[in-house]
This record gives C-alpha cells, sequence and structure tokens, in this order.
C-alpha cells in the first residue's frame, strides 16, 4: 500500500487516502484498509484513538483516526499520534471548528438561482435500503440535524464540478444532500442510478467526491490547513466543466 503523508509532527498525521481503501474494517470484508497501514508503520498509534464496535458484534481499535471517509471518497485524513492530540482534535470536531472542503462533479446543471446555497435538511435512515441514508420523505428513525453549503464552481448542460461544505458530520452526509436536491454525485452506486462508465462520466470510474481540504486547530494553538493534491480525473473535469 502506498499512501502519501501530506502533514507530519509531533502531534499528528495528515494522509491522502486513495479512493477504494476503507478506512477500517467492516466485519465482512478481509481487504486491506487505512488502519492496517497506519498499524504497520506507526505501531505506537494502536492505544491512540477509540474502540468501535461492528455491525457484527467485533471490536476494533481505530488507531489515532478521528474521523473517517467514505470507501470511495478519496482525500485528506487526519490520524492523532497521541492520547492527549487525539482527545484535543476529538473536541474539535465535535464543537464544529474544523473547516473541510469537498470537490465533486454531479449529474445535471445547476439554474442561475441555485448556483450556490446551504441544503439544510435532517438525515435518517432509508426505508428502502438498509445500506442508504436519507434526507428525503419517508426517512425513517432518528432525524439528526444536517447541514452542508455547496458553491457551484463549473458546469456544462450534463454535469457540475461543485465545492461542498459540510457543516455537520453525518455518515455520507455530502452523497445524501446532494441526491436530495436531484443533483447525485457522479459514479456513486449507491446514491445514483444513472449509468456511469468513463466516456459518459467525464472520464470517473470511481465515486467522484474528494476531500480536498482540512483546516483545524494543533494542539499547540497553530491553525493549519492541509489540502490533498487533486485526482487526474477532477483536474479534467475542472478544466472542461470551468471553461
Amino acid at each position: 500500500m502506498q499512501i502519501k503523508i501530506l502533514y507530519e509532527d509531533d502531534y499528528i498525521l495528515v494522509l491522502d487516502k486513495p479512493s477504494g481503501l476503507m478506512v477500517h474494517a467492516d466485519g465482512r470484508s478481509k481487504e486491506p484498509t487505512l488502519s492496517d497501514w497506519i498499524n504497520e508503520n506507526y505501531p505506537k498509534l494502536a492505544e491512540v484513538g477509540e474502540e468501535q464496535t461492528l455491525q457484527n458484534g467485533e471490536k476494533i481499535k481505530r488507531p489515532g483516526i478521528v474521523h473517517r471517509l467514505d470507501r470511495d471518497t478519496s482525500g485528506v485524513i487526519l490520524v492523532a499520534k497521541t492520547k492527549e492530540s487525539f482527545e484535543f482534535l476529538k473536541e474539535q470536531f465535535q464543537n464544529r471548528k474544523v473547516q473541510k472542503i469537498y470537490n465533486a462533479v454531479v449529474w445535471d446543471n445547476f439554474s442561475e438561482d441555485k448556483m450556490e446555497g446551504v441544503i439544510d435538511k435532517p438525515i435518517g435512515r432509508s426505508a428502502s435500503d438498509f445500506r442508504r441514508w436519507s434526507a428525503e420523505y419517508g426517512a425513517k428513525g432518528e432525524m439528526r440535524e444536517a447541514v452542508t453549503e455547496y458553491k457551484v464552481l463549473g458546469q456544462n448542460k450534463d454535469f457540475a464540478y461543485l465545492e461542498a461544505r459540510p457543516k455537520t458530520g453525518r455518515t455520507h452526509q455530502i452523497r445524501v444532500h446532494l441526491k436530495a436536491i436531484s443533483h447525485p454525485v457522479v459514479c456513486d452506486k449507491l446514491y445514483s442510478s444513472k449509468e456511469c462508465t468513463p466516456n459518459k462520466c467525464l472520464g470517473f470510474e470511481r465515486l467522484a467526491l474528494h476531500a480536498f481540504s482540512i483546516q483545524f486547530r494543533l494542539p499547540d494553538n497553530t491553525d493549519i490547513t492541509v489540502e490533498s493534491p487533486l485526482p487526474k480525473e477532477f483536474e479534467e473535469a475542472k478544466v472542461v466543466l470551468e471553461s
């Protein structure tokens, strides 16, 4: 596994997660995870972080991982190197002090009055598929507050290139919110029914969602922003849609 380190100091490690790599085991698959890479390269982090119980009841350790990215989302992910920095970062996430910017390519274009906006829609469970979440009519279970800001950076008649800023941290939040406004993320097999092939989808064969940057405070009170370079598909789509 080749994992790029975007930033590292005594407190934290910021990694560039590739699309298709799970952050930690799910109890079903035996494939490698980002946690495996951390355990191999930073064994002292095994006791940093919190234990998680999987759906099958198995308990796993998440070595220093403060937040998560979906398997098929690429980009920046934070890892704490000490218990103190873990708690420090966890508090920032809980109090919504961490600022994250995602880039996404979505289906269909936006009208002039919708080129930027705020999606303020609570998220619950999908009534039709246990794997999915929903911000639409018919969602079931506890409806949790979810807010996403977005801005269209470029578009044509078929696609739009967005900057998305989640203000809350719900599972699949950006994907669910964009589906709820009828602009699902390109190549999202879970939330879009549209067929996705490279020829039809600006070269994308993977989920067109990338965690571009994260801004937070270090334990020494230094504010820092770390960016993940855009993958090739995003660079190319951005040129096409911004032209």
